[in-house]
This record gives structure tokens, C-alpha cells and sequence, in this order.
């Protein structure tokens, strides 16, 4: 039996791995045969007689080997490097897609991700979802956008100019065929066939070449397209473009996912919308603004504000524990009822909050509430109001900025029977009576301590000019408490401010 020399068994093994990764012709291209070892072709020893024959090499053995190849590994390992740093790439970029909660950040991400993927320094992504199951019409398109990457919004303003059927980026986007894999175009000023006004359009950005891709899946559909342009001719590498497509199958499952995100919170805040007053009462002597957004779940803040007997107003902030839907069946009909003993006897606070704490104890004793109810009289420049376990209000004028001073009670739903005094107070003209939920201090981040103060300073800041306005005054302190603004999708708080001036 011949014993096969390792280096032999390695150079096999070499190959059959670099066959497995690199398709069996490309292997034997890559990798020379390794011919037999030198021991194994020579000739025969001679006989122990001392007879010393001429023993000759036959010609079906090849000719001894002078020197042995050395091993493919070196060249093995570039290959594995090269695949363990395009899969630590796309792993880095994905996570980082997968990091983002809102589509605005999203888009922006897929755009900076695939720029660095095919080497651009540019891009623009238009975003035209569209259902295609006949039983949703109602539901529209959902939500379109177009954001670009270093691009101003005159220049694409510009790209819009140019017909949409003579851009990669326009035959992408209507799935015209040979478009599912990228359209690229490495010299776009050098077709002769190429659209006078995007010529111009490319003349005057500065861009000589561009790569389209299409952001679509076989569970999502089509939902656009990206384009990256680039300012000499030029196109990505076939790696770059196997990369850039893995990445944008991924970004489109992603993107699916938060476009559905956002019509489900449209469609809570167009409930919750429905649920509140579609219009202010006009009250002589009072003038009333209010601001309202609901947290992306769906909450259970309300507001209301309804004219009473007499050209007198009632006034009315609430909250009802949790969030989702059933939250936010629960607010309707707590505001009904109080709407419903508001008029029967508004002018006793107490009396409507005892009411309202019976009727949710007896018809939904798992749930608690908070609420606030103000009976107004502007010709007097009066207000009775009593709380339970709400926030006090606040009262800005010319001469002060305070919280009223209400008496401390338990939120509806938690004791037997409740009733706790109520109070009343008289704001000068010219002030504003700030009504308020938990939730637009809550937003703050801030414990409850700091966030009260965060208030009284918002409030105590607001122009004097825009004292007289109920709506700026609303509007200076969202913005003063909340600089990032309400739409923000981390907080599942909702926000209410009910702002009365009294003339």
C-alpha cells in the first residue's frame, strides 16, 4: 500500500473546499493539480543479487516532481475574508435600519446605507406605496414621500421637472420589466438618446452617471425606488449591487412594517378626533383654544367644552386609565355621561363628579379615571371647579402666574364614594385659565416635581403680546415643554391643553 504524503491530503482538501465555495471550474482554474511525489514515480530499487539492471520509467508515469506548489490557502482565506467583511457590513447596516421606530428615520437610514453600499455620494428615494387588494380602497396609498441625500429641496424640485418615463428612477418605480434587479447608467451625458431636460437637470447638479434600485419584496410588494447618483461616470461593481439589493429586500420588509405602523396610528388619531368636540363653543366674554394629540397606542385623554344655560360654560379635562382601544371606548362614553349631568347640574361641580365616579363604579369597576370640571360664568369672570385626582389648573395674567389651588381628592373609580369640596376663583380680565392632562408633563421625562415647574416657567414666559391669544399661549408652552415636538412616536402619553381666556 502507498502511503500518500500529507501535503498531498491537504492540497485535496484545499480543493474540495475552494469547490464548495467557488464552483468547481473556477476552483480547478484557481488551483493547480498537484502532480505525485517523487518517491512515488521513481525507479525501481535494485535487486539484492548484485545484478544492477537499467530500469526504465514508463511512459504512462509522470516525471518527477523538482519542486512542490505551494498550498491555496493564502488565497482560500482572502475569499473567506472578503465574504466575513461584505456579511459584517450588511449585518452592521442592518442593524442600524432595524434600530429605527419612525419612517422619516428609516427612509433616511435606507439612503445613507445604500449610498456607502455602491459608493455614491448622493441619492433620492421616493417612497409610493399602493394596495393592491381590491377590499381596501378606503385605506388610500398610504403615506408618500420623497426625501433626499445631499440634495436641497430646489434641486429636487429640479429632478421633478424631468419626465418621469425618462429616469431610471421612473421606469423602477412603474416596474417596467428588466428593472427588478437595478437600472444602472454609467454615463448618462454621454446617451445620445437621453431626454434634453434631464440633460440639463444633470448638467447643472452635477451628476454623470446613476444606479436605480427597486424597494420591493415578494411579501411587500413594491413601495418605490432609490437612486444614487454619482459625479463622474461610473457604476457599482457586481458585488456592490448584490449587497445593495440583499439590503434593500431587508429595508422593504422594514419599511412595510413601520407604513403599516403609521396608518394604524392615523387611523387611532382619526378616532380618537371623532371622539373629542369638532368645534369650540362661542361664548361672550371668553375666548377658548384648544391642542390635543393622541399617543400612538390610542389614550384615554379627552377634553370638552360645552355652553350651559344662562351664557354660562362648562369646562371639562379627564383621563382614563390605559391605552388601545378599549381606553379610548371608555373616554367616549365618560364623556358623554359627564356632558349629560353637566347639563342637568353644572352648576355644582361636585354633584357632576359624583355622578360620573357612581356610573363608573357600577358599569366599569376595573377602571380608574381622572377628570376635571370647571363651571364658567364670563359675564362675572367666575369659576367653580372641582377635581378628581386631576392636575390643578393654572391661571396666567399680566400680574401672575399660578397654579390654582384645588383640594386634594382620589381619582374616580377608587373609593366607595367620592366627593371633596370644590373651589372657586375669580380670574382678572385679560387672563388665561390653563386646563391640562398628566400627560403633557409626563412627556417631559421629568419627575413630577421638576415637570410642574417646567410648566409654571413655560407659562410664566409666554410674550405679552400673545397673552391675549388663548391659541399662542397653547402653543408657547407645547413648545417650551415638549422642543421636540408632540408628534414624537416614543411617548405613548397623550397631550391635552384647554386654554380659556376671559376678556
Amino acid at each position: 500500500m502507498l502511503d500518500i504524503g500529507l501535503l498531498v491530503r491537504v492540497h485535496v482538501d484545499a480543493l474540495i473546499v475552494a469547490q464548495n465555495h467557488m464552483g468547481v471550474c473556477d476552483a480547478i482554474r484557481r488551483i493547480a493539480p498537484v502532480g505525485k511525489l517523487a518517491a512515488m514515480s521513481a525507479p525501481h530499487l535494485p535487486k539484492v543479487a548484485g545484478i544492477d539492471p537499467e530500469v526504465p520509467v514508463s511512459t504512462h508515469t509522470s516525471a518527477p516532481l523538482t519542486e512542490v506548489p505551494g498550498p491555496p490557502g493564502a488565497f482560500i482565506q482572502d475569499r473567506l475574508a472578503g465574504w466575513v467583511s461584505d456579511l459584517t457590513t450588511l449585518h452592521e447596516l442592518t442593524e442600524r435600519l432595524a434600530g429605527t421606530s419612525t419612517l422619516d428615520d428609516a427612509l433616511n437610514e435606507l439612503l445613507r446605507a445604500g449610498a456607502a453600499l455602491v459608493g455614491a455620494r448622493r441619492g433620492l428615494l421616493v417612497l409610493e406605496p399602493a394596495h393592491e387588494q381590491a377590499h381596501e380602497p378606503a385605506r388610500g396609498e398610504g403615506p408618500s414621500a420623497t426625501l433626499g441625500l445631499g440634495l436641497s429641496h430646489a434641486e429636487l424640485g429640479l429632478l421633478e421637472t424631468v419626465p418621469r418615463a425618462a429616469t431610471a428612477l421612473g421606469r423602477v418605480l412603474d416596474g417596467l420589466p428588466g428593472t427588478a434587479d437595478g437600472v444602472a447608467s454609467p454615463d448618462l451625458l454621454g446617451e445620445q438618446d437621453l431626454d434634453p431636460r434631464h440633460r440639463e437637470a444633470a448638467t447643472r447638479l452635477g451628476y454623470a452617471a446613476s444606479y436605480a434600485l427597486p424597494l420591493a419584496s415578494e411579501a411587500a410588494g413594491r413601495l418605490g425606488a432609490a437612486l444614487w447618483l454619482y459625479d463622474e461616470p461610473a457604476e457599482p461593481a457586481q458585488k456592490q449591487r448584490h449587497l445593495a439589493g440583499l439590503y434593500a429586500r431587508y429595508a422593504t420588509e422594514h419599511l412595510a412594517r413601520l407604513i403599516e405602523l403609521e396608518r394604524a396610528r392615523a387611523d387611532v388619531a382619526a378616532v380618537a378626533e371623532e371622539l373629542l368636540p369638532s368645534r369650540l363653543p362661542r361664548i361672550s366674554g371668553v375666548q377658548l383654544a384648544a391642542r390635543h394629540r393622541t399617543g400612538p397606542r390610542g389614550g384615554g385623554d379627552w377634553y370638552d367644552a360645552l355652553p350651559l344655560p344662562d351664557r354660562t360654560l362648562g369646562l371639562a379635562v379627564g383621563s382614563v386609565g390605559g391605552s388601545g382601544p378599549s381606553a379610548m371606548a371608555a373616554m367616549g362614553r365618560l364623556r358623554a355621561s359627564l356632558r349629560a349631568y353637566a347639563v342637568m347640574e353644572g352648576e355644582d361641580p361636585v354633584a357632576v363628579l359624583s355622578d360620573l365616579e357612581l356610573l363608573l363604579r357600577l358599569t366599569e369597576p376595573a377602571r380608574t379615571a381622572t377628570a376635571l370640571f370647571a363651571y364658567c360664568e364670563p359675564a362675572a369672570r367666575k369659576v367653580v371647579l372641582a377635581g378628581a385626582g386631576h392636575t390643578p389648573p393654572l391661571v396666567l395674567g399680566e400680574r401672575r402666574c399660578e397654579f390654582v389651588e384645588t383640594t386634594l381628592s382620589a381619582p374616580l373609580g377608587m373609593l366607595a364614594c367620592w366627593e371633596a369640596p370644590s373651589v372657586e376663583f375669580s380670574p382678572a380680565p385679560g387672563e388665561t385659565v390653563l386646563l391640562y392632562t398628566d400627560g403633557l408633563l409626563r412627556r417631559t421625562g421629568d419627575p413630577m416635581d421638576r415637570a410642574f415647574a417646567r410648566l409654571h416657567s413655560a407659562a410664566a414666559s409666554v410674550p405679552k403680546a400673545g397673552r391675549h391669544d388663548p391659541a399662542a399661549v397653547a402653543d408657547h408652552v407645547l413648545r417650551t415643554m415638549l422642543p421636540d415636538g408632540l408628534d414624537r412616536s416614543d411617548s405613548a402619553e397623550d397631550v391635552v391643553i384647554l386654554a380659556a381666556h376671559f376678556d
